[in-house]
């Protein structure tokens, strides 16, 4: 404001300096000369709504109504007289000033301004006024000023209008996608994020529905869940439909529809809430695969084939006709991975899945049940035929051999068979009599099939309880190793012994090796048996070895099972013993067979290689019986071959394997190979293996496998007495 019009405003309004209250009430009434003027003017004030003041040429207040009492908190006689600037809100003061000035400027005008006012007790209001220059009017002569308390107005006009920004906001700047339709589906408004996602400009969807940029399948979803919200069958609806963006894109998006009513329950407007879950569904359907698919083979997995089973077990009952489960295990699938490497195996598992999936049936599920292990479940068979030609044809397809960059590999499987129909209990086990099937399979031949019989069942809970009473018996020293003495020929002296391990149960009384060796080999409790022998026979070495002279020192022989032998476990273990009992190295012999020594035969010659640092040598059983290969026998050399007893025992009635026999030991002596002959029962057997040049020989003519006490007696002597010697006994040694 000007000091011109500050000059103005002050000789009206007049100095800070207040009158007493009240001083000029008289004078403030008299400057209404106009009684009749004055007494309409007060009965307007009484009867009005609004705030009435009148104000003098000097800025006094004059008059005020009711009204002006009630919003200033105060009597009216005791601020008649007061300058009316007292009265304005300090913080607006030149701005209201400024106002009075323009209005003082011209005599007769009016302004309208709102004022924000403080009365003595400090409650701020807002009045909006409209002041008159009634100055040259006799009958008033004074400035009237007309308000009307907008407090409570102008403060819900604010928080409207910080209402509105924060929606403004939470629409505008929201990252959820959102929009706006009206009763027609029609976009009234669109966000930046709701662009964005569906890749259009306001200005394309701005009056449109959303069927330009729905999925044509997807279309009909939005008519029926605005159908279903406008008919109030349903209040807020959510769904998830598919768009197709600008750019040719389709996305899943979750839709979230709420209406929004008038005060009688009108339909005014659509609010729409979206979020693309595009991703979100593409993890939700890979995880869902993950839980029910192999990752190598994108077979069924074992979760999804129990739930087919379930259905399975249903559908015979309602269709009738058969129903067979087929648990394929691949023959030594380990020997690939132990060989090749995983790599190559995991090649090998998904050729063979390939294989299987072309002889399925559609009806049927094939999965990968786990490790080597494939499950065929075929439904709707007819006859217990039916179910023999499915195996056939699943075998058959692993016919031809698997071909890869470096290898190619000649891959079969066993199968084990369990049949069912509509009466079959639902409580069976199939899983459980597959697998019973399974082992009988690989019992009797690999590479065939068997179906389950329920007796089976009774065999496998024998072996179940066999091996848990050979666990108890492990742990209550019932397992002893007896020794079975190895004499030299042809003078039969005692110069070693195979440690075999034999079982005296409390109950059952003795039970053989190959009763309960076979169930430990498929167990880990053969780790535990194969310990035990070590460490008994290491032991009993070492006593002998301290008993005797060193030239006459017995060695000891132990049987290793293809799993202890590449078991990692298996060299410490022996280096431990040896050094517990202080035995030399080369008093120890390890008795494997061919079978096992070339199945995975890197890791043998890494076994071997660590065996012989610790001195300690190799038996090859069997031979003759197995691979028999020259090459494998080079690389391997064992300190010792030993001779199949079927070559022995039959070569006194057959010329074909006395030849045999002939040409084992042969190929023995000619690579300085000692050569050990088992099964000897008769004094020919005896004799022709003397003839023949064989160094060794062990079998029931001399004795069977006695306890450590009574071998320990037989350390040093022969069994001449029993034998006819055919010459001198020559220099030995191993």
């Amino acid at each position: 404001m000007s000091q011109q019009d500050d000059e103005a405003v002050s000789s009206h309004f007049g100095s800070r300096d207040v009158p007493e209250a009240g001083a000029l009430s008289g004078a403030a009434l008299r400057i209404i000369a106009d009684a009749e003027y004055f007494s309409m003017l007060e009965a307007i004030g009484q009867s009005t709504e609004d705030v009435i003041i009148i104000i003098d040429a000097q800025g006094h207040v004059v008059y005020g109504n009711p009204v002006a009492e009630k919003v200033f908190g105060v009597r009216i006689d005791d601020v008649v007289g007061t300058q009316a600037r007292l009265y304005l809100h300090p913080d607006d003061l030149e701005r209201n000033l400024s106002f009075f000035a323009e209005v003082l400027a011209k005599a007769g005008t009016s302004a309208r301004q709102d004022l924000r006012t403080m009365a003595p007790t400090g409650d701020v209001r807002t009045l909006e006024v409209v002041c008159t220059n009634l100055l040259d009017d006799p009958s008033i002569h004074g400035v009237i000023i007309n308000g009307r308390d907008v407090t409570e107005r102008n403060d819900n006009y604010t928080r409207l209008a910080a209402l509105e920004e924060r929606f403004r906001l939470a629409f505008e700047e929201n990252m959820a996608p959102m929009t706006f339709a009206d009763a027609d589906d029609r976009i009234l408004a669109a966000n930046d994020a709701f662009c964005e996602m569906i890749g259009f400009s306001r200005d394309e969807l701005i009056g449109r529905d959303s069927t330009p940029f729905t999925h044509p399948d997807d279309v009909g979803v939005s008519e029926a869940t605005h159908q279903r919200v406008v008919s109030g069958y349903a209040e807020r609806v959510r769904y998830v439909k598919r768009y197709l963006r600008k750019d040719g894109q389709v996305i899943d998006v979750e839709v979230s529809r709420s209406p929004a009513r008038d005060a009688d329950g009108r339909l005014q407007y659509f609010v729409f809430s979206e979020r693309d879950v595009t991703e979100e569904r593409k993890l939700t359907a890979q995880l869902s695969h993950q839980a029910l698919y192999d990752a190598i083979t994108g077979l069924a997995n074992r979760t999804l084939l129990e739930t087919q089973l379930t259905k399975a077990r249903a559908n015979v009952k309602r269709r009738g006709g058969l129903n067979a489960l087929f648990l394929l295990d691949l023959d030594d699938f380990k020997g690939v991975n132990d060989t090749q490497g995983h790599l190559v195996g995991d090649q090998l598992l998904i050729g063979v899945a390939r294989r299987f999936e072309a002889v399925t049936r559609p009806s049927d599920t094939l999965c990968r049940f786990g490790g080597d292990e494939f499950l065929y479940l075929a439904e709707g068979l007819r006859t217990l035929s039916d179910v023999e030609g499915v195996a056939r044809r699943l075998l058959a397809a692993l016919t031809a051999p698997f071909h890869f960059p470096t290898i190619t590999i000649e891959q079969r499987a066993t199968v084990g068979i369990v049949v069912w129909d509509g009466d079959s209990a639902d409580d069976v086990d199939l899983l459980q009599n597959v697998d019973v099937a399974l082992y009988e399979a690989k019992r009797r031949h690999r590479g065939s099939f068997v179906l389950y019989e329920p007796s089976m069942r009774e065999e496998a809970n024998n072996r179940f309880t066999m091996i848990q009473e050979l666990r108890n018996s492990l742990a209550h020293g019932e397992l002893q190793l007896h020794y079975q003495p190895i004499v030299r020929l042809p003078d039969t002296t005692v110069v070693g012994f195979e440690g075999l391990i034999r079982w005296q149960h409390p109950e059952r009384g003795w039970v053989a090796p190959n009763e309960f060796i076979p169930l430990a080999e498929r167990s880990d409790i053969i780790f535990d048996i194969g310990a035990l022998a070590i460490d008994s026979a290491v032991a009993a070495a070492s006593t002998w070895a301290r008993d005797v002279a060193p030239a006459t020192s017995p060695f000891i022989c132990v049987n290793l099972s293809a799993r202890q032998f590449y078991s990692p476990l298996l060299v410490p273990l022996i280096e431990s013993a040896l050094a517990r009992h202080g035995l030399e190295g080369s008093q120890l012999v390890l008795e494997i067979t061919e079978g096992v020594a070339v199945s995975n035969f890197g890791e043998t010659l890494n076994t071997l290689d660590r065996l012989e640092r610790l001195g300690v040598g190799i038996s090859l059983d069997d031979f003759g019986t197995g691979f028999s290969s020259l090459s494998y026998l080079a690389k391997i050399n064992p300190r010792i071959i030993k001779v199949d007893q079927s070559f022995v025992q039959l070569a006194s009635s057959s010329t074909r394997d006395a030849t045999l026999l002939e040409a084992i030991v042969t190929l023995g002596r000619n690579l300085d190979i000692t050569m050990l002959a088992e099964g000897i029962e008769t004094p020919d057997q005896f004799r022709r293996l003397v003839d023949l040049g064989c160094n060794l020989a062990q079998g029931f003519l001399f004795s069977p496998a006695v306890e450590a006490s009574r071998a320990r007696r037989l350390v040093g002597g022969d069994f001449a007495t029993h034998v006819e010697l055919a010459e001198p006994a020559s220099t030995y040694s191993i």
